[in-house]
């Protein structure tokens, strides 16, 4: 997609369209709808039902209690887009060369990436569609933007209204400077528009948000819930706490807004409610975030970038009254984002094709309350440099499988087997001692990094070397 042909979105379109539709024998009424929203940044341990002792969620945890919580769900990049990628089309994002967040063209270039997303990979919106939805993306993309990028409705959305997209966005709210502040409300506005131009007919939307992504500049409403958090009373700023949490209630307030109005309109039996975030909390090392680096990863080793649990073990929260079990912690299955595809394809029973080589596993069943382990490893790679703490800096490679996890760089170097029911806080390195696994795991892993494109690797990547102090000559 490199080339001046490849990113004419007018060819990928055509080529789109060419794809096959196959028919589906169900009616509408067997269909129900699908609202999948997506927190930005959001880390596993943000939700006070996910144990966090201060922040105030009750929205979603009410969601959870009527729904199913599971405790071991995966994204399978630790960044926006890659982890975005996967969510639709149900692939490792690294077999699309999404290595780090789609940028211009001269930062994607230099990655080894392309300037968006292949349209032509299957995307779940459009076999959503194939079997009578109507479907609509609100919020981040981030899967492409620019003047000559796709817009979404490329990739099987009939209605988009995006930041990070070509096509329609907010201008309208951009110049407010609370306006990612103020983003869920204006989101949830429009989702619920949606909705109402589409009545009677099932529904899937993408509701992405914005936050609790940094910058944040929280309304001095929102700082308000939270300033018993402030520094001094006497002084005229406000904490890095104060602020993160105050953004992460407000857009809590206003997806509860969301779920009251489906209860008022009597959707809530028919809809399946699908919560999670793109990867792990921001590091507080970054120059524009050091606000947003409160976030929690719960109890976990890493955060955004990283390939330890904290950087891509994130909140998911299932409900579906009637289908989905209510009350209850999955803490058992290992659930996964490159799933969606292959779950939901099946849940509105729609075959893949058969040219389709996904990732992901049907774990329908476990969604409907089965408690069972996954038959797929998953694998992570992680090209770049990881910011902050040397703690937190993760070998290049990751795979897991039942209980294990291996972490490792390519070169063999930096080999961290971790028995996550154990130790999920992975500092107790097993290696050594299960010289087997490690054999069997490494073989896999390295085996599957070389069916990946190739592509340039940063040169601190994978590395958590500390520039320890070391003996010099004496000034003179």
């Amino acid at each position: 997609m490199g080339t001046s042909a490849t990113r004419n979105p007018a060819v990928l379109l055509a080529a789109v369209l060419a794809i096959p539709v196959v028919p589906v024998a169900t009616t509408a009424a067997e269909k129900p709808n699908i609202l999948f929203i997506l927190a930005d940044d959001l880390g596993w341990g943000d939700l006070g039902y996910y144990g966090h002792p201060v922040l105030r969620t009750p929205n979603l945890d009410r969601l959870a209690r009527q729904g199913t919580l599971f405790t071991d769900f995966y994204v399978n990049g630790s960044v926006c887009s890659p982890s975005r990628a996967a969510f639709m089309s149900g692939l490792f994002p690294a077999r699309l060369r999404i290595h780090g967040h789609l940028a211009d063209h001269r930062r994607n270039q230099a990655r080894g990436m392309p300037d968006w997303v292949d349209p032509t990979v299957l995307f779940l919106p459009r076999l959503l569609k194939q079997a009578g939805y109507v479907t609509a993306h609100v919020g981040k993309w981030h899967l492409g933007h620019g003047r000559t990028a796709p817009q979404p409705s490329a990739y099987g959305f009939d209605y988009h209204r995006c930041t990070l997209a070509n096509g329609p966005g907010f201008q309208q709210h951009q110049k407010d400077p609370y306006f990612r502040a103020r983003s869920t409300a204006i989101f949830v506005d429009e989702v619920i528009r949606f909705i109402e131009r589409n009545r009677g007919k099932p529904f899937y939307v993408n509701l992405w948000t914005l936050v609790p992504h940094a910058t944040l500049h929280p309304t001095p409403e929102q700082l308000r819930l939270y300033a018993f958090l402030k520094p001094s009373p006497n002084l005229p700023y406000a904490s890095a706490r104060q602020i993160y949490y105050g953004t992460v209630t407000a857009m809590d307030r206003e997806l509860g807004r969301l779920f009251r109005w489906l209860d008022q309109q009597g959707l809530t039996q028919n809809t399946l409610i699908l919560f999670s975030s793109d990867n792990g909390p921001e590091d507080i090392h970054i120059r524009n975030a050091g606000h947003s680096g409160v976030g929690s990863p719960g109890p976990f080793r890493g955060r955004k970038r990283s390939l330890y649990e904290g950087g891509i073990r994130v909140p998911f929260i299932v409900r579906w009254p009637g289908h989905v079990p209510a009350g209850k912690v999955n803490s058992s299955s290992v659930v996964a984002a490159v799933d969606f595809l292959p779950t939901l394809a099946a849940l509105v029973g729609i075959p893949l094709p058969k040219a389709y080589r996904g990732d992901g596993e049907n774990m329908l069943d476990v969604l409907l309350g089965s408690d069972r382990p996954r038959k797929r490893p998953l694998f992570w790679e992680w090209r770049f440099r990881i910011y902050g703490y040397h703690f937190h800096r993760s070998p290049m490679l990751a795979m897991r499988d039942g209980n294990w996890k291996l972490l490792m760089n390519p070169d063999g170097s930096r080999i961290e087997l971790y028995d996550l029911r154990e130790d999920p806080g992975e500092v107790d390195n097993k290696a050594a001692e299960h010289e087997d696994v490690v054999r069997r795991m490494s073989a896999e892993l390295l085996a599957w990094q070389k069916t990946l494109p190739p592509g340039p690797i940063q040169r601190q990547a994978g590395s958590n070397a500390y520039p320890w102090p070391r003996q010099r000559e004496a000034d003179q």
